[in-house]
């Protein structure tokens, strides 16, 4: 009998995971769709005008801050820099975009923080907990730090971005008319929104872009949940035989686990439990969080892949200034003893503040996350 039951319930068990597959595949296509609903909405909506539009935005600060303030709201960087993608591909300059992609980055910390506030009963365990989700923010802020100055002085993401995309262009003025199978794909999905709504102009690309922003919200959320469900066993193995074995190990099994499960913030989440009990050491899990940054510029570069016409290499262009900004990052910082070790003794310091006074916590996340993004948006407008 007990035979029987279990060879009944094989087959159930690989029809759902099929149907788990098809539903991944689906949320995949929803995901290009809704990229190129925003893109063609923001054309509908500006037109010409969308630097105009984006005029609060040109200050690289009031830029980075937006991308901080959006991430934390939304608690994914994968939806905000999918966003950024298809408003890049509606005009939105790349200048003014790749401030937002570095605040998106430093926004998505804030995941991680508020769950090692699950372990706020022991200081012993906080302490640990705390430093653990930190350090992801130090080295982020760190970044930054370095980056956004390097940008604003010489356009070093932008000169490596435009680099990596010219050999990808077919004719010297960088025309994606070779990419346009996506425009095919996606087109009846654009069409069955575009269509009711294109005859009420402005109004009509304002509700594309909600349309759109909407529907990346949606499937990146269900893609992390179905990758998750399809992928957590996995996952959890490379976590086992990564950690622990060295920085590259680290750094590789982070790519790969937040590749898998679409998520950042659930990838650096993950950790802060373990080594809050004990499990793993806070210097352990830094090159694995270093890696979870990586990781997450997948979806970026998934939604680039959906868009055709004029803006269409600028919108690629974005997506790898996601990942040149964390894979500079990481080398520089991690690769220079000096640098390295901040993060670290940043993240120790605050968890040995946090354990003191749980009001320190409670100003730090209120003073990084929205107080001091606040108060630099309502400057700069």
């Amino acid at each position: 009998m007990t035979t029987q039951a279990s060879t009944a319930e094989q087959p159930m068990n690989s029809s759902m995971r099929w149907v788990r597959w098809a539903n991944l595949a689906f949320m995949l296509y929803v995901l290009l769709v809704a990229v190129s609903v925003v893109s063609s909405g923001f054309k509908l909506s500006v037109g010409e005008q969308a630097k105009t539009l984006f005029e609060f935005a040109s200050h690289p600060i009031a830029g980075l801050m937006i991308g901080l303030v959006a991430t934390s709201l939304i608690q994914s960087s994968s939806t905000v820099t999918s966003i950024i993608v298809g408003l890049v591909a509606g005009g939105l300059p790349v200048e003014t975009a790749i401030p937002m992609v570095m605040g998106a980055n430093m926004g998505t910390t804030l995941t991680n923080t508020l769950v090692s506030l699950g372990h706020a009963r022991c200081k012993d365990e906080f302490r640990r907990a705390f430093a653990s989700a930190t350090i992801h923010d130090f080295f982020n802020l760190l970044a930054v730090a370095i980056f956004l100055p390097l940008e604003m002085m010489f356009g070093l993401l932008d000169k490596i971005s435009t680099w990596l995309v010219s050999p990808m262009m077919g004719t010297a003025n960088m025309d994606m008319g070779g990419m346009n199978f996506m425009k095919v794909l996606t087109g009846p999905g654009v069409n069955l929104i575009k269509g009711p709504l294109a005859g009420f102009g402005t109004m009509g690309g304002v509700f594309m872009i909600l349309i759109g922003i909407g529907l990346i919200f949606v499937s990146i959320t269900a893609m992390g949940k179905l990758m998750r469900s399809l992928m957590v066993g996995r996952a959890r193995e490379i976590l086992k035989s990564a950690i622990g074995r060295g920085p590259i190990h680290g750094i590789a099994s982070g790519t790969v686990v937040t590749v898998l499960v679409q998520s950042s913030s659930t990838t650096t989440s993950l950790m802060v439990p373990l080594v809050g009990t004990g499990v793993l050491k806070v210097r352990d899990v830094y090159p694995f969080t270093l890696g979870a940054n990586i990781g997450t510029c997948i979806t970026a570069l998934l939604a680039a892949t959906a868009v055709s016409g004029e803006y269409a290499v600028f919108a690629l262009q974005i997506a790898l200034v996601h990942l040149a900004f964390n894979l500079l990052a990481t080398v520089l910082i991690y690769g220079v003893p000096f640098l390295r070790e901040l993060p670290l003794k940043g993240a120790f310091y605050l968890g040995e503040i946090g354990t003191k006074s749980k009001a320190a916590v409670a100003g730090y996340i209120a003073l990084v996350f929205v107080v001091i993004p606040g108060s630099i948006l309502a400057l700069t407008a």
